[in-house]
C-alpha cells in the first residue's frame, strides 16, 4: 500500500499503517544535533524547485505541511505535488515512481475501493426546525398551510344509485375527479352499524393483534403496538395524549371484522383483483393484494401528509363516525412531476407541496359521507375529532397510464417494497391474460378501456424485454412476477396482447420499432372499438403476408395464390357529366349514382378492366377462400380533347367489389410459396369469404 506522510517539524511519519510494517509505523524523531544519515530524505527526486540553504528558514512552515507519497518498490519518498498529477493521495492503494514502472510493465498504480454506503433509505429530518424546539410539534403541517390559497372543491356530489357503470360509460369525467356521496343508500356496499366503536374493532381482532401506528410529529411509524395498547391510547383523554398519532394501514381481510364490510358495487365491478386474480388463490392461505378491507383510526389533530395511494390505486373512504378534511392536488404532469421532486426529500421537511403545484382543493367529510378518489390524486388529510374510517384501495381499466406513471414515481423516490402495492406486476401480467382471452373473442370495449389496456400491453412488453435481455437478477426478478398457473409465453402473450389491441384501436399494424401513434388508421364503421370494421389499405412496401405483425407472430399462409386473366371491356353509356365547381361530384360518383344511365344524358366511351386475384387454404373447419376482385373504369364523353381529358370532362372511379364463391367443392394444390399478386397502380382492398366445406 502506497505510504503517504506529512512533515512535521524534523519528524516524519506515515498516518495510514493499514498493511504497513512495524518500521513504517514507527514515529522517529530526529534528536538535535543527531546525524541520522537521512540528509537525502528531505529531497524529492522529482522536485523541479532547487531550494538554496538561505532560504529554508522562511520555507519552513510550507515544507511542514507537504505531502510526501513512497514508492512501493524502491521505497524512494517523492513530493505528491510533483508526482501526483493533482489527484487525490488518500484514494491511492499501491503507487509506483515512474523509473519503477518503466522498469516492470507489470507494476500498475491501484485506488482504493469506494466506501460502503448503505443503500437504504434515510428519514430526512428538520435540523432548523430540530434546533427551533419544532421538531416534535404536530401543529407544524398546519402552521405551514397558514395564509395559502385553498380553493373550494368543484368537485361532482351524487347519489349511491347514480354511481354505477352506466356513469362510468356516459359521463366522460366519471372516475377523473374525487366525488362524494352523502348518503350510502343505493351504493350497493355494507358498512358495521353507526354505533361500532373502536372498541368493537379491537374486540373482533383481538387486544394482541399487531397494528402499525404513525407518529404525527414526524410521519414515521412507532413499532411494538398492538390494538390493546391503542384501545388504551385512544380513550386516554385529548390533553393528556403523550403524542398524537394516527392508524391508517390496518387490513382486515380474512378477519371476523372484514364480515362486517363490504366495497361499493362501483368498486367491486372495477377492482382487478375481484376480476383477474383466481378466486382459488385469493382467501386465507394465499398471498394475494390486501389492499380492499381498512380500518382507519385517528385522533383529533392527526395529520397524514401529501401522498398518492401506492401504485396510484383509487380509493373508497367512508366516515362511519367523526369528521376528516381532505386537500387535492389534481394529477397532471406537471404536478407529478412537482411531487416527484418534494416526496422523499429534504424539501418535504419544510416546504408546502401546494406552493410547488397549481391548484389545492379543500373537501370535508362528515359522518355518513363516502368518497371515491380517482387515480392519481395528490391528497392530505386533517383529522378534527377522533375518527372511524372504513375503506380500502383499488386498480382498475379506466386509468393505467396514470397507475404506471405513479408507480414510476415510487420507484424513482425509493419507496420501500413494503409500502407498495402488493403483487402489483403479477396481477397486471393477470388482466393482461385475460385482456387477451377477451380481444380474441371479439369482446367490444370502451376507448378509454382501450387507451388502458394499451397502456397495460406496453408495461408487460417492458417487462418481457428484461426477461430477455435484462441483467441476471432483473430477469430472475421479472420472471417470478409471471404467474405459471396462467401463463407459459409471457413474452409471447404481452406481444399479441400489444397487437390485438391496437388493431381494435383501428391502429394499422404493431411493428416493434415503428411509432404506431402517428399511423393510426381510419375506420369505416361506429363499432365502439373496431373490431370488425374495414379499415382503410395502407400501402406498404412488400406483400401481407411478407409484413412482420409482432415477434414471434406468423401470418397463416395460403396454399395457393392464382391471378385470372385480365378482362377488358368498352361499351357506350349516357350519363351526365360531372360538375366539378359542385361539392358533391365526387360522393355522387364514389357511391355509384354518377354512372347511372338518363335518358337526357350524354353519350360517353366507357373502359372496363377488370383484375381478379383468388386465394385458397385449409382451416381445420374446412376450407377458406378470398376472392379480391378490382374493377377500373374510365370514362370519356364525345367532344372531349385529349388535351382536357384529365380535367372536368373525364373521371376515374374505381371500386372494389366481392362475388360470393359458389357453394361447389374446391381443388386445392399445395404450393410451395405463397404469391401475392398486386396492382401497382392502385391498392388492392381484400375481403375474406370463409366457408365450411364439410369433408375438407
Amino acid at each position: 500500500m502506497a505510504r503517504s506522510r506529512r512533515r512535521s517539524g524534523r519528524n516524519q511519519k506515515t498516518p495510514d499503517t493499514a498493511g504497513a510494517t512495524d518500521d513504517d509505523s514507527q514515529v522517529q524523531p530526529v534528536q538535535e544535533g543527531e546525524d541520522d544519515g537521512r540528509e537525502d530524505d528531505d529531497k524529492c527526486p522529482a522536485c523541479k524547485d532547487q531550494i538554496e540553504p538561505a532560504d529554508k528558514e522562511q520555507d519552513l512552515s510550507a515544507a511542514d505541511k507537504e505531502k510526501w507519497v513512497r514508492c512501493d518498490a524502491c521505497k524512494t519518498w517523492f513530493h505528491w505535488r510533483c508526482v501526483g498529477e493533482g489527484g487525490d493521495l488518500d484514494a491511492v492503494d499501491k503507487w509506483f515512481c515512474r523509473p519503477c514502472l518503466d522498469k516492470d510493465p507489470a507494476r500498475v498504480i491501484t485506488m482504493k475501493p469506494p466506501a460502503r454506503k448503505s443503500a437504504r433509505k434515510k428519514t430526512q429530518r428538520d435540523y432548523a426546525g430540530l434546533n427551533a424546539g419544532n421538531e416534535a410539534d404536530p401543529t407544524r403541517f398546519l402552521r405551514m398551510m397558514e395564509g395559502k390559497t385553498i380553493k373550494r372543491d368543484p368537485f361532482p356530489r351524487m347519489k349511491g344509485g347514480e354511481v354505477g357503470l352506466e356513469w362510468l360509460e356516459n359521463d366522460e369525467n366519471a372516475m377523473k375527479e374525487p366525488v362524494l356521496i352523502e348518503s350510502e343508500e343505493g351504493l350497493g356496499m355494507k358498512m358495521p352499524p353507526a354505533g361500532f366503536t373502536v372498541d368493537d374493532v379491537v374486540e373482533a381482532l383481538g387486544e394482541d393483534h399487531p397494528v402499525e401506528v404513525i407518529d404525527v410529529a414526524t410521519q414515521s411509524n412507532t413499532p411494538n403496538w398492538t390494538l390493546g395498547k391503542w384501545l388504551e391510547y385512544w380513550h386516554t383523554e385529548p390533553a393528556k395524549r403523550d403524542k398524537i398519532r394516527n392508524v391508517i394501514s390496518l387490513e382486515i381481510s380474512g378477519t371476523p371484522l372484514a364480515d362486517k364490510v363490504l366495497p361499493p358495487r362501483i368498486v367491486r365491478e372495477l377492482d382487478w383483483v375481484e376480476k383477474f386474480w383466481p378466486n382459488t388463490k385469493k382467501g386465507r392461505g394465499h398471498n394475494y393484494p390486501k389492499v380492499q378491507l381498512y380500518c382507519l383510526m385517528g385522533v383529533g389533530g392527526a395529520w397524514t401528509d401529501w401522498h398518492i395511494d401506492f401504485a396510484g390505486s383509487s380509493v373508497y373512504y367512508h366516515i362511519l363516525n367523526g369528521a376528516k378534511v381532505f386537500y387535492f392536488i389534481r394529477p397532471t404532469p406537471a404536478n407529478l412531476a412537482a411531487y416527484e421532486k418534494w416526496s422523499g426529500t429534504e424539501v418535504q421537511n419544510h416546504s408546502w407541496l401546494g406552493d410547488m403545484c397549481d391548484e389545492v382543493y379543500k373537501v370535508e367529510l362528515k359522518t355518513g359521507n363516502t368518497m371515491i378518489i380517482p387515480t392519481g390524486w395528490i391528497h392530505a388529510v386533517y383529522t378534527p375529532v377522533d375518527t372511524l374510517v372504513f375503506g380500502g384501495n383499488f386498480l382498475h381499466s379506466y386509468n393505467v397510464p396514470t397507475q404506471l406513471r405513479v408507480r414510476e414515481i415510487e420507484l424513482a423516490t425509493h419507496v420501500p417494497k413494503k409500502f407498495r402495492f402488493p403483487f402489483f406486476v403479477k396481477l397486471c401480467w393477470y388482466a393482461g391474460e385475460k385482456y387477451l382471452r377477451d380481444l380474441k373473442a371479439k369482446e367490444e370495449f370502451p376507448p378509454r378501456v382501450l387507451e388502458s389496456v394499451e397502456a397495460l400491453a406496453d408495461f408487460l412488453v417492458s417487462e418481457a424485454r428484461t426477461m430477455e435481455r435484462g441483467a441476471e437478477p432483473a430477469k430472475r426478478q421479472a420472471k417470478e412476477e409471471v404467474p405459471g398457473d396462467r401463463i407459459k409465453d409471457a413474452p409471447a402473450l404481452a406481444r399479441e396482447l400489444r397487437w390485438r389491441v391496437r388493431l381494435a384501436a383501428g391502429y394499422s399494424s404493431d411493428d416493434e420499432g415503428r411509432s404506431h401513434r402517428k399511423a393510426k388508421s381510419a375506420a369505416n364503421g361506429d363499432a365502439a372499438n373496431g373490431v370488425g370494421n374495414k379499415r382503410k389499405r395502407i400501402a406498404t412496401e412488400g406483400s401481407e403476408d411478407s409484413m412482420e405483425l409482432f415477434r414471434n407472430f406468423k401470418r397463416p399462409s395460403w396454399d395457393r395464390v392464382e391471378e385470372l386473366p385480365t378482362e377488358r371491356v368498352s361499351k357506350v353509356a349516357k350519363a351526365r357529366r360531372p360538375d366539378t365547381k359542385s361539392r358533391d361530384w365526387a360522393q355522387a360518383w364514389v357511391s355509384g349514382d354518377g354512372g347511372m344511365d338518363v335518358d337526357d344524358g350524354a353519350e360517353a366511351r366507357v373502359d372496363v378492366k377488370r383484375d381478379v386475384i383468388v386465394k385458397v387454404r385449409k382451416t381445420t373447419k374446412g376450407l377458406e377462400r378470398q376472392r379480391v376482385e378490382r374493377v377500373l373504369e374510365e370514362w370519356t364523353w364525345d367532344g372531349t380533347s385529349s388535351s382536357n381529358a384529365s380535367s372536368a370532362p373525364s373521371s376515374k372511379a374505381e371500386q372494389a367489389t366481392e362475388d360470393p364463391p359458389p357453394r361447389e367443392a374446391a381443388k386445392v394444390e399445395r404450393v410451395d410459396q405463397d404469391t401475392v399478386m398486386e396492382d401497382a397502380r392502385a391498392p388492392v382492398a381484400p375481403s375474406n369469404v370463409a366457408e365450411d366445406a364439410g369433408s375438407g
